[in-house]
């Protein structure tokens, strides 16, 4: 099987102490992976050689298009040509205008939110009573860190990680965040694995697009290092997902449901 690189190594010139100088360095790969559906070209995905199946498994769920692996009847990769080849069990055709335009929908009937039309259908309220502690956060968002090999050769990656309250359970690595998500997704599939119990930590910036993608996952508490956005905010706080930001050190802020935090 034909094996696409997560880095490459090339010449560049770095500037310090007022001196030019050359070194090799190594820059993470970009890979464009075009998915067909039903023998119709569906999307194009620009992302990370790893863990593609449960990427383009992860990413049918999150759009709606599946709902449980066994609705796919034949999926087959051409790594070296950047095609996926998914065959469903409904031999349908999908309206694209579904997954592309617009449309301004209510979020737990509050009426205020944009979403895509697929959003609307498969971004979840979570019925989570799970809680984790403060430290437990900080100690998470540690193990995250630690285990991102790739980002620490290269800089140039997002990480997300499935994780109980003591360890984490699977990391993910890609140079798109919402691909890091749906590896994730792919991966809870296509092993059966509970989703409510989880907590999901992420490396990068919590925009609405995270947020929505955390959501159609089905975790109830998201922890990042980075940053939320407000429209982010206001959607963890209408489907009733925590979320908890900028976790440094030994500090953090909980922007919504603090009460899955405790001491």
């Amino acid at each position: 099987m034909v094996h696409q690189p997560i880095s490459v190594k090339r010449k560049i010139i770095t500037f310090s102490n007022n001196k030019l100088k050359e070194r090799d360095d190594e820059i993470v790969t970009e890979y464009p992976l075009t998915i067909y559906l039903n023998k119709e070209e569906f999307a194009t995905m620009v992302c990370t050689p790893t863990h593609l199946e449960e990427m383009v498994i992860g990413f049918l769920a999150s759009e709606g298009v599946i709902r449980f692996t066994k609705e796919i009847v034949d999926f087959s990769i051409d790594v070296s040509k950047g095609f996926a080849y998914v065959q469903l069990e409904t031999d349908s055709a999908f309206d694209h205008l579904q997954y592309t335009k617009r449309f301004i929908g209510s979020c737990c009937g509050k009426s205020r939110q944009f979403y895509f039309h697929n959003d609307v259908k498969t971004a979840k309220t979570s019925l989570s009573t799970k809680t984790v502690s403060a430290n437990q956060c900080i100690q998470l968002m540690k193990a995250l860190q630690e285990n991102s090999f790739v980002f620490k050769e290269t800089g140039g990656v997002h990480n997300a990680s499935l994780c109980t309250n003591e360890h984490v359970v699977v990391t993910r690595t890609d140079i798109g965040r919402h691909n890091a998500l749906d590896k994730l997704y792919g991966y809870s599939l296509l092993q059966k694995i509970s989703i409510r119990d989880k907590i999901l930590a992420f490396s990068g910036r919590l925009s609405s697009e995270v947020l929505t993608k955390a959501a159609k996952i089905g975790v109830g508490i998201v922890l990042s290092k980075a940053a939320p956005t407000d429209l982010a905010i206001k959607l963890a706080e209408d489907l009733n997902i925590t979320t908890v930001g900028f976790i440094r050190g030994e500090s953090f802020n909980i922007y919504s449901h603090a009460n899955r935090i405790t001491l």
